[in-house]
């Protein structure tokens, strides 16, 4: 790198960690951002003579040798475009960051349930006294990791990540679930897909990878040195490789391919998580472990996770009435497992900025498991026009989310649960999920003050 120009595109908390690493290596750095840099990360450029630009890629950036880009960056970016139009080499965040990374590397992606399962590997490990760093697509740049000694590196990684790993390397692939997403972003469901899957691909050879056993025809795997543990509901035989969550007994179980080498991973009353979706990120967590030969982690460790925020969280009980906050629910298919996955009946919370998706699955899932519905955000009429369709009639439009609490409040029996997962992103109202998630919350609080 001593020497090298390389320009990284993208000065959110992936392009800097890039910008700085690079730097470290010896590099000329220079970062360009459509957006103006946020004052840390200008007072990292300047603390390592990194040169930047904001509110906009100019020419600039193909004065380089190589280009970097940050996590989400589009191959369709016009500056991306205009690098490839110039034989510039283009080197994606994992790609850049791999041939630095000291350690055992396992990689998390999928449409739902990344983030708690990425999270829950990394604290089962702590727990289990190995030196961890977890990070990727959860906040903790991959480039943190680089030039650092670690027993575990464990990544979430996204679709747009993935899109452009190459020569990235990982010793085991978690691929949660399969569901549409960032059509918008990959121009297909197919497309989408296929960059999930290619986690698979960077697996190095006798890599093991866990999976949704109904994805595994999705996924085309194809290469026979991937040792394969698809997760199941029921034990299909006794013989097969892989991980399946027993109902009946409330257990799950890792097996090796021989019915004498079947282990149990935990019971399902020791997860304190809410939804059977959450019983899967935790076999499949706990599989993890299992396959670096980590058994029997206590129940006190298992009990003792507590997940990101607004992911099927607790939000508050009053009157017999659960509140859930799943503000995390932004796309068509989490909502649909969250109604599937937690007991009893529900009224719940749907609206916000939409992905263009399809909402007459959402519709269908809510006739099915609610009694009643209230939408709010600017996908509120398309979403009630769904229901109407699937032939939900109790639905309520609410004007913001106060309206939309109390509503769902009044329209609640003694043991609803009142279920915030809006199938939405949160842009046309919060400036993320987190602040709506938040404000559910608080809202939630003040009910149950004023009821109490």
């Amino acid at each position: 790198m001593a020497g090298k120009r390389i320009s990284v595109v993208g000065a959110g908390v992936s392009g800097r960690a890039l910008a700085e690493l690079a730097a470290e290596l010896g590099a000329e750095v220079f970062v360009s951002d459509i957006k103006e840099p946020d004052a840390a990360a200008v007072k990292g450029f300047e603390e390592k003579g990194i040169k930047w630009e904001g509110c906009g890629n100019t020419e600039r950036v193909l004065e380089a040798d190589e280009i970097v880009v940050s996590s989400g960056i589009s191959p369709k970016a016009p500056i991306i475009e205009a690098a490839r139009a110039k034989g510039i080499t283009v080197t994606g965040e994992l790609d850049f960051v791999s041939p630095y990374l000291s350690g055992i590397v396992i990689g998390v992606t999928g449409s739902n349930g990344k983030t708690t399962t990425t999270s829950m590997i990394g604290y089962f490990l702590e727990q289990m006294g190995y030196s961890v760093m977890t990070g990727g697509n959860i906040g903790n740049a991959v480039a943190h990791a680089a030039g650092k000694d670690y027993d575990f590196i464990v990544l979430e990684l996204s679709s747009f990540q993935l899109h452009w790993a190459k020569e990235f390397i990982c010793d085991l692939a978690i691929v949660t679930n399969l569901a549409p997403d960032h059509i918008d972003w990959h121009g297909s469901y197919e497309n989408y897909v296929a960059a999930k899957a290619n986690l698979i691909n960077c697996l190095a050879p006798g890599g093991a990878a866990i999976y949704q056993e109904r994805d595994e025809e999705a996924l085309g795997i194809e290469r026979e040195d991937v040792e394969r543990y698809p997760l199941r509901w029921g034990e299909k035989d006794p013989h097969m490789k892989g991980l399946y969550l027993d109902g009946e007994v409330r257990a799950a179980w890792i097996n090796g391919g021989d019915c004498r080498m079947k282990h149990r991973l935990f019971l399902f009353d020791d997860v304190k998580l809410l939804g059977n979706h959450n019983i899967e990120n935790t076999a499949m967590a706990l599989g993890a472990l299992a396959l670096f030969n980590i058994m029997d982690v206590p129940p006190s460790v298992i009990g003792s996770y507590v997940p990101p925020k607004h992911r099927c969280a607790f939000a508050g009980k009053v009157r017999g009435v659960t509140f859930v906050d799943d503000s995390k629910g932004t796309n068509v298919a989490a909502t649909v497992t969250a109604m599937t996955s937690l007991p009893g009946t529900k009224v719940i919370i749907l609206g916000g900025q939409g992905k263009g998706e399809d909402y007459a699955p959402l519709a269908e899932a809510v006739r099915e498991n609610t009694h009643a519905a209230v939408l709010l955000g600017s996908e509120r009429e398309k979403i009630a026009a769904a229901l109407s369709a699937a032939g939900v009639t109790d639905y309520k439009i609410a004007a913001d989310m106060e309206e939309a609490v109390k509503t769902a409040y009044g329209l609640a029996a003694e043991g609803d649960t009142v279920l915030l997962s809006p199938a939405c992103t949160s842009w046309d109202m919060y400036p993320s999920y987190n602040v709506r998630g938040d404000h559910f919350c608080a809202i939630v609080k003040e009910i149950i003050a004023s009821e109490e």
